[in-house]
């Protein structure tokens, strides 16, 4: 195969800290490029540069695409010579349908009047490409992410690619449509369009990629020919600077007695109220127990979590709670962090942080009056308790004046749960605590949750990877269609058991519709 792209020497520098050092990078046409590394690496600084985000002029090096050197100014340049980037932050309108999407500052127009039966043709051809089976007049609001994320390729597949680059594709998608994506990735391949995937799931990485290149601390410090196999464990010894012996901290659980129990807990859609996200459900958590919960997306368990969270979601409630045995009130946010409840969302970027604010400000949200005299904040007190949480959790920062939306995930996800632990609470649950960031920031959140337990609170976690839950948790529970429909102790649980339950469980939700 030919090379279609060669980046030469790339150097980027930021305010205090050189994001790129001399990186190279070559693609051969029609390959799968997988680019992975640390949260801070530069994988994603790399890509900006080549997609004209950072244009020519504002970093050291050289771009050869298709033999020719390029100084793109912008997107814009980068797209006309087919190079596509798809951001992990999907760049799509809600409320136009997928055609407007699709073509939008490209549309197909005559004489300045959109032509809206070629618009629709097109797209159709677009999304059979693409194996989305939707109308083109469909909302992108009424898509799941799966498919949101097809349409964003097929947006590129528009503009005539050659290149394309995925920034963390699957970080939001279940297991049926990360291997979906994955094929689609194949079949490009195969018609000689090359991919650029930035990924933190190795595993993916590994069905996929030709060819593997590892940042570390802003360096290209390994590229990997995967035509004989690659050892993940290699990869991960790369991305990291040292062997991860293991991948989950080893503990020793002291389970106490029941502190939380939920009984009889139903949730209507907000929207669609007639239908139950989660319906009946019951569960219990003891003190220094790490509780899993299993489930396909869509199973109802962000819904359960966020409405135990002070009905954060939904209508319809439904349930009692106790704590100690006692019956609570949860109705309200401030009344679950008084009765020492705390929610960690899975979306930390739209609901865990205050992204434009610094570390200082963000640390003691959840808990201000321990901070404040008559109302008003104590400037000192604030500094302190975010130097010692960012002393306490190893946040990576140059300070605590630094703004979170600078930090790697990994550290912005270690923000989230320095504001939750500063409002003290005894039971925490968290959601996807570790989506979309690298393996040695994973370890550093396993260990948190683990030290936490040690200390007797009482953590619930929810993941999609079965294999995280599997390496970190005393006991699962697994959710299909907003019922609890299986629970397993993790010494006793495997992926086969846990997907065989949500399986069984369909079988008998569709011969009861059918009886």
């Amino acid at each position: 195969m030919d090379t279609i792209l060669e980046m030469r020497a790339i150097t980027k520098a930021f305010p205090g800290v050189k994001a790129l050092d001399e990186v190279s990078l070559s693609v051969r046409r029609g390959e799968i490029h997988a680019l992975v590394g640390e949260n801070g690496a530069g994988k994603s600084t790399l890509m900006k540069v080549l997609s004209g985000v950072y244009p020519h002029g504002q970093y050291e090096g050289e771009i050869v695409f298709e033999g020719e050197v390029k100084a793109f100014s912008g997107i814009a340049d980068s797209e006309r010579d087919g190079i596509i980037i798809i951001h992990q932050e999907l760049a799509l309108v809600p409320l136009l349908s997928i055609a407007e999407n699709i073509f939008l500052g490209n549309e197909c127009a005559r004489g300045g009047v959109i032509d809206w039966d070629e618009t629709n043709r097109r797209t159709a051809e677009l999304l059979a490409r693409v194996a989305l089976r939707e109308r083109p007049e469909t909302k992108v609001a009424h898509l799941g992410i799966g498919k949101q994320q097809l349409v964003e390729i097929a947006k590129a597949l528009s503009k005539k690619v050659r290149l394309l680059i995925l920034d963390e594709p699957t970080s939001s998608l279940n297991e049926s449509d990360s291997d979906a994506l994955l094929e689609l990735l194949k079949e490009f391949r195969a018609a000689g369009i090359s991919s650029i995937l930035i990924s933190h799931k190795l595993n993916e990485v590994a069905k996929v990629a030709d060819t593997i290149t590892v940042l570390r601390d802003g360096a290209a410090v390994s590229t990997m020919d995967c035509a004989n196999g690659v050892r993940e464990d290699d990869v991960i010894r790369h991305m990291v600077g040292r062997p991860l012996a293991d991948r989950y901290p080893r503990r020793e659980p002291k389970v106490g007695e029941t502190i939380f129990e939920v009984r009889n807990w139903s949730v209507r859609h907000p929207i669609d109220t007639h239908r139950k996200v989660v319906d009946n459900a019951g569960f219990h958590l003891r003190r220094g127990e790490v509780l899993g919960i299993a489930g396909l997306m869509g199973a109802g368990r962000t819904e359960l979590a966020m409405s135990l969270f002070g009905r954060s979601y939904g209508t319809g409630i439904e349930g009692e709670a106790f704590i100690r045995g006692e019956k609570v009130d949860l109705s309200t946010v401030p009344r679950a962090i008084a009765a020492g409840v705390a929610y960690a969302t899975e979306d930390r970027k739209t609901y865990g942080l205050v992204l434009d604010q610094t570390i200082r400000r963000n640390v003691p949200l959840a808990n201000l009056e321990a901070i404040s005299e008559h109302g008003v904040v104590d400037r000192h007190r604030e500094s302190d308790a975010a130097e010692e949480y960012r002393r306490r959790v190893n946040i990576r920062s140059s300070s605590i004046e630094q703004v979170t939306v600078n930090l790697s995930g990994g550290n912005q996800q270690k923000v989230v749960l320095s504001k939750w632990l500063f409002a003290g609470p005894d039971i925490l649950i968290l959601d996807e605590p570790t989506r979309g960031i690298d393996v040695g920031a994973k370890f550093e959140i396993y260990t948190i949750i683990r030290d936490l337990a040690a200390v007797g609170k009482s953590l619930i976690v929810i993941s999609s990877e079965l294999p995280e839950l599997l390496g970190i948790t005393d006991r699962l529970y697994v959710m299909n269609r907003g019922r609890m429909v299986g629970e397993l102790l993790t010494a006793d649980a495997t992926q086969e058991k846990i997907m065989s339950m949500i399986i069984r469980s369909d079988t008998r939700t569709e011969a009861i519709g059918h009886g």
